[in-house]
């Protein structure tokens, strides 16, 4: 539980290759594979500073084969090639057989995991904010067309007392995915506060096996598209028509489970004819309307005939005079006519109103 498999090792045989192709008895097994280790080793440490990304080796009786692959050749030959000519002769003193170096340029560097996580390597070595370094890293190599970065630092992270890891990922890295091809690097940076060490993994596509259309028409098609039309039932590429293809089997979702097969719809096998008009039992709680030909209840007894009934006023009534009230021609006009009558009330209002004789005003009246 929690091992981590190296991608490349998982896919040796699939899509890789082996970095060391050489044979021999199980009398000189340890000493060629000590030999192997010898020789990346010293062209590490002699070339360090030249970005190497990969160390091939082939082995014959009497010769060996190195094909050395770095960012930045004209270090790796030196002025007309005195460089190569020196690792040449330290190579063959140390296996004694002849030994042939081929050179190989990677143009873009930005999607080799290698060197990607050697400059971010340098970079914290200088000084440089990880999250700074790893984020710049991520988005040129997005940039240069890789479909999946990710990226992950460990150690006493911005000199701090405790260690700690932190990883940013951008796209799609499918590491169960063995026809992905996945570019695996790590290095470690010395900082005065420790050790960090730098894990970046870069998806570049996939890897499809000679004979499928996919590969050659198709070969920028990106995963997540195919999945989907895998899973929408449409037609698949590559391993998985040949999976989708089995007896017995649903059709492989990428995890997601077997595909649940729906179930046929009644007398779908059969042959369609015209199709009958639907007949619709009614209902036996629901009153049926009926007409005068189906006067008869449900037990046998005849129901009598409905008539409509109209109410007709009785002629006495219809030969009577009008005795509604007529309506006031006050109430009918318009609220523009009711204003000058609003108006002459208080002159109503301004009459004297008749005064209360009293014996005061009396004696007054006869003094006079």
């Amino acid at each position: 539980m929690g091992q981590k498999v190296h991608p490349g090792g998982m896919r040796v045989g699939v899509i890789h290759d082996w970095k060391s192709n050489w044979y021999t008895g199980n009398k000189d097994f340890a000493d060629f594979l000590q030999e192997d280790v010898r020789i990346r080793q010293h062209i590490y440490n002699k070339l360090a500073h030249a970005g190497l990304s990969d160390i091939l080796i082939r082995k014959d009786a009497q010769r060996i084969t190195i094909d050395i692959y770095t960012a930045r050749p004209g270090i790796v030959i030196g002025k007309s090639g005195v460089e190569v000519d020196a690792l040449r002769k330290d190579i063959h003193g140390m296996t004694s057989k002849a030994v042939h170096i081929n050179i190989n340029e990677i143009k873009r560097p930005e999607l080799d995991a290698k060197l990607v996580a050697q400059s971010i390597a340098e970079q914290l070595e200088n000084r440089v904010s990880f999250r700074r370094a790893m984020k710049r890293s991520l988005a040129s190599a997005i940039r240069s067309g890789a479909q999946g970065v990710k990226v992950q630092c460990g150690g006493r992270l911005g000199g701090g007392e405790m260690s700690r890891s932190e990883s940013y990922s951008e796209g799609r890295v499918p590491l169960h995915t063995i026809r992905a091809d996945i570019d695996y690097g790590f290095a470690e940076a010395k900082t005065t506060t420790g050790r960090i060490g730098v894990k970046v993994w870069i998806n570049k596509g996939e890897i499809m096996p000679s004979g499928y259309e996919s590969s050659t028409q198709q070969g920028d098609t990106r995963l997540g598209e195919q999945d989907q039309a895998r899973r929408r039932g449409g037609r698949s590429e590559g391993l998985g028509e040949s999976r989708q293809g089995g007896r017995g089997r649903g059709a492989d979702r990428e995890g997601l489970g077997p595909v649940r097969q729906r179930r046929p719809r009644r007398g779908a096998g059969q042959a369609r004819g015209p199709r009958r008009p639907r007949e619709e039992a009614p209902a036996e709680n629901v009153d049926q309307p009926r007409t005068d030909e189906q006067g008869v209840s449900a037990e046998g007894r005849e129901q009598p005939v409905i008539e409509q009934q109209v109410e007709e006023t009785p002629p006495a009534v219809a030969d009577a005079p009008d005795t509604k009230t007529q309506p006031d021609e006050s109430a009918e006009k318009p609220k523009t006519a009711r204003k000058p009558a609003a108006k002459k009330a208080p002159a109503a209002k301004a009459k004297p109103a008749a005064r209360r004789t009293t014996k005061k005003d009396a004696e007054k009246g006869d003094e006079s």
